[in-house]
């Protein structure tokens, strides 16, 4: 069993807020706009984490990420990239990445906007985290968090803050 914590878009900020609420899990997964390898390496540093990069993140940590990433975690396959698109949708090379390895959930960022759908068209549980970060357009800061035991995905749980307006 694994507790996973979800965020995307931190644009360079991971305060204490997110800190306390991705706490009690194992790994944390960023869908991209890390803002710096440093906040990526300071991350790691908290809890292990798998990431991809996203469109405002500079050479050094699209070198270090990968634009998609597949992996495995219990029983459940997993697809994650920063530019995905939702159900119905989707980014173009991000679907032709769901047609070929067919995950159990896929994760986006980029939008800003958080969504968890399931998406009945290619069996998939479709997560966007929102944003967590301090700068953007969003109005809230959100993250996800779950529970993974063997293909059991349960204990969905949303944090969300305001965002101050500087």
């Amino acid at each position: 069993m694994k507790r996973i914590g979800i965020i995307s878009d931190t644009h360079g900020c991971f305060d204490e807020k997110l800190k306390y609420f991705l706490k009690d899990v194992d790994e944390i997964w960023h869908a991209g706009d890390i803002g710096s390898l440093e906040l990526a390496d300071e991350i790691a540093q908290f809890k292990p984490l798998r990431a991809v990069y996203g469109n405002i993140d500079s050479e050094l940590v699209r070198r270090t990420y990968m634009e998609f990433s597949y992996f495995q975690v219990e029983e459940v396959s997993v697809l994650m990239t920063h530019i995905g698109g939702y159900p119905r949708h989707y980014w173009p090379k991000a679907l032709s990445y769901i047609q070929s390895s067919r995950p159990t959930i896929f994760v986006a960022g980029h939008s800003h906007i958080l969504r968890i759908i399931y998406d009945n068209v290619y069996d998939m549980l479709h997560i966007n985290p929102g944003a967590a970060g301090c700068y953007g357009a969003h109005p809230e800061r959100t993250a996800i968090r779950f529970t993974i035991d063997r293909k059991d995905i349960r204990d969905m749980e949303i944090g969300r803050w305001e965002r101050k307006r500087l």
